[in-house]
Parts: structure tokens; C-alpha cells; sequence
């Protein structure tokens, strides 16, 4: 199954970017999970239950890398803990 995260850092910003790359690379919409809150922290309510959602093979699409967070390390220990795969919709 396709699963996709949109995060913005703040209330104000538009997630009309970011979900437009996502259903365009197949993603439906009821399975995108959506944060509007700093990504300092992982600790997002929309991203813990999208941490609950997936299942082994499911696939993991963001629209950028740092839509997941702030720095590398966290990033990378984030899709490492899903064993999933992580696509980029950036072309």
C-alpha cells in the first residue's frame, strides 16, 4: 500500500504542494497523513499514527526528505525504524 506524509511548519502554510506530488505518484488521499507543526521533533500526531499504519512492503511517500525533519540523522533513523522504502516526489 501507498501511505503519504505531508508535514508544514506552521498553520498558515499550504499543503496544496505537497499533496498534489503525492497523488500524482498514486497515493490516495485517505492514506495521506498530514502535520501542521515544527519538525523538530518527531513526536507529530499525524506522523505516530502513520508510524502505527504501516506494515511491512507498504511504501512511504514524501514530497521532500526534510517534510520528515530537521536533521539527517533523525531522518534517516525514522525510515530505518519502518524498514520501508522512502520515495521522494521531487522529479
Amino acid at each position: 500500500m501507498k501511505l503519504g506524509y505531508i508535514r508544514v511548519s506552521t498553520k498558515e502554510q499550504s499543503i496544496a504542494r505537497q499533496k498534489e506530488e503525492l497523488l500524482k505518484h498514486g497515493v490516495e488521499e485517505r492514506f495521506l497523513f498530514i502535520d501542521k507543526t515544527s519538525g523538530k521533533s518527531f513526536n507529530r500526531e499525524q506522523y505516530q499514527i502513520l508510524k502505527l499504519a504501516l506494515r511491512q512492503g507498504d511504501e512511504l511517500y514524501v514530497h521532500e526528505l526534510d517534510r520528515l525533519g530537521r536533521n539527517k540523522k533523525a531522518i534517516s533513523e525514522a525510515v530505518s525504524y519502518t524498514h520501508l522504502r522512502a520515495h521522494e516526489t521531487d522529479s
